[in-house]
């Protein structure tokens, strides 16, 4: 009787980390620190949610977007996203280019979005020359 339970225990346990391990390869977290670390672009977002923000990833950088929903002639979409970097120090070496195509990759997931930069972002896109 013991022995059967403590196989039974093995084959539970084998498939629990089984689970964990599939869950782990295909993890969108999980994903975003790859591509971070890889310095690639990369955007973790809940499409479907619009209470939660996302987080994308450019070239080692980590930004985070705010969604605000509002309505369009048609329905009710995002309207209004607020982008800032999680550490301003990272800034260095980004240039207004690299900013044009994160705004371009976020107006194609959300077409209706007017996209807003937070500080320092903001001030250093209004004062092109």
């Amino acid at each position: 009787m013991f022995v059967v339970l403590f196989r039974l225990l093995i084959i539970g346990a084998f498939f629990y980390l089984l689970y964990k391990g599939v869950y782990y390869l295909f993890s969108p977290k999980r994903k975003l620190d790859a591509a971070h670390e890889k310095k690639e672009f990369y955007m973790l977002d809940e499409k479907g949610n619009a209470r939660k923000n996302f987080l994308l990833t450019y070239q080692g950088r980590l930004f985070e977007g705010e969604k605000y929903v509002g309505t369009t002639s048609e329905s009710f979409e995002v309207i209004s996203i607020h982008i800032s970097i999680q550490k301003s120090h990272q800034l260095e070496g980004l240039s207004r280019m690299d900013f044009t195509r994160i705004e371009q990759e976020v107006q194609y997931v959300y077409p209706y979005a007017k996209i807003q930069w937070k500080s320092p972002v903001k001030e250093f896109i209004a004062s092109r020359v």
